[in-house]
């Protein structure tokens, strides 16, 4: 593999790293502020996972000969709990952390995405594997919570004290 390739393969796994490591806080902030049972069951196995795919980027990461990035990580999760601190406080947890979620899992399957196809280029072969499975539970949640919209706003409307399910559309 050429040593640039090389190099952007790299900042592109620090960067899935980094974005897992976030992630992983994110999910124990929406844990800790769902009380929907389904919910709560699915964001914790989402978290496992997330824990595995830290692992699997992790372990490209050594096979290439190299570390994280604490700088890249430490910003992640900073920013991870700024936004738990905010899930505290903020009314509409349902369907805020549901809109969060989404965005989330669309960023993740971006960068997959992006990471398979340089993978490919580099000719790492192993890395767009991993690249490519961790995507597919990336996707697997996103229709997850697509799948539930009106649930989530179901259990916002009731956390406020209004009807749920009144004119529901689908």
């Amino acid at each position: 593999m050429n040593d640039d390739l090389k190099e952007k393969l790299i900042d592109y796994l620090q960067d899935a790293h980094a974005m897992e490591r976030n992630v992983l806080k994110m999910l124990d902030s929406m844990i800790s502020t769902t009380t929907d049972p389904e919910t709560v069951a699915r964001l914790k196995q989402h978290r496992r996972e997330s824990e595995g795919h830290e692992q699997m980027v992790q372990g490209r990461l050594e096979a290439l000969g190299t570390d994280t990035s604490m700088l890249t990580d430490a910003a992640a999760v900073t920013g991870a709990m700024f936004k738990g601190m905010a899930d505290m406080v903020r009314p509409d947890k349902p369907g805020k952390n549901a809109r969060d979620g989404y965005v989330t899992e669309h960023v993740e399957i971006a960068a997959y995405e992006l990471l398979e196809r340089l993978a490919e280029r580099a000719g790492d072969k192993e890395t767009a594997q991993v690249a490519r499975m961790i995507r597919k539970e990336e996707e697997a949640m996103g229709e997850w919570i697509a799948a539930r919209w009106d649930k989530f706003l179901d259990l916002t409307l009731s956390e406020a004290g209004m009807p749920a399910g009144a004119g529901a559309s689908r």
